[in-house]
């Protein structure tokens, strides 16, 4: 966790140095729920390119393990769910803030150990039935996703039974979504001042402040027209990603 309320003094301290402009609560809560966003979804972006490299450098080891590190806050193992229908559709929006399912596991009651599912499309969901050496069974499960009046679902085959006390049981392991933050504050005469109890934090690695700060202050300065506190939160970041990197 990072304390939002640091980050913001940060950046007003930035941003009033040489009368540059005054980030209102509301400003600073966009451009925070945006940097938080920009970077989670780079730790992606990132972890694919690592894969893509050849060899056995450890600096790049070192690299993907911190990467690891950042993410773990977000991973969740073998969550339970229930099978809402007799054809073994179970339902994956209710999971708040879903941002990538990782893996379908299934433990049929036949079965002595839980199974992992495999993804396929629909479309091809016919080539698994029709081939004898492709055929999905207990042993070797799949699943493929859709859509049903703006829900996501899953539809697991074979089909675990819908009952709770059936034996058949459903886990799904996925990453969340940070949860948007906010500085929470009361106006007192005319002023905002900070409430604690209405605060929801940053959640990212402790090590992401100082990015968060500079990427906030190029939002801020890209929004108020000021190009100097723009470039400079555009510079800092950048050397700051660098100096991560190397």
């Amino acid at each position: 966790m990072i304390s939002i309320d640091t980050v913001y003094q940060k950046v007003l301290a930035f941003a009033n140095k040489e009368q540059r402009g005054y980030i209102t609560p509301q400003e600073f809560n966009l451009f925070a729920d945006q940097a938080q966003k920009e970077i989670f979804e780079q730790y992606f972006y990132d972890m694919n390119q690592l894969t893509r490299m050849s060899g056995n450098d450890t600096s790049h080891s070192d690299i993907r393990t911190n990467l690891e590190e950042k993410l773990h806050f977000f991973e969740h193992i073998d969550k339970e769910s229930s099978v809402f229908s007799k054809n073994g559709n179970t339902r994956i929006h209710q999971v708040e803030d879903l941002y990538r399912l990782t893996a379908v596991k299934v433990k049929y009651k036949t079965q002595t150990r839980i199974r992992l599912a495999e993804q396929v499309q629909l479309s091809e969901l016919s080539k698994y039935e029709e081939s004898p050496l492709g055929i999905y069974t207990k042993s070797r499960p799949v699943y493929y996703r859709y859509n049903k009046n703006g829900t996501t679902n899953l539809r697991i085959l074979p089909t675990p039974a819908m009952f709770a006390n059936s034996g058949d049981k459903v886990y799904f392991s996925f990453i969340k979504q940070p949860k948007k933050p906010s500085w929470g504050y009361v106006v007192v005469n005319g002023n905002a001042m900070y409430d604690p109890s209405n605060k929801t934090d940053f959640e990212l690695h402790e090590s992401e402040e100082t990015e968060l700060v500079y990427k906030i202050l190029k939002f801020a300065g890209l929004s108020m027209r000021r190009d100097d506190l723009a470039k400079g939160g555009q510079g800092l970041e950048t050397l700051q990603t660098n100096q991560e990197k190397q």
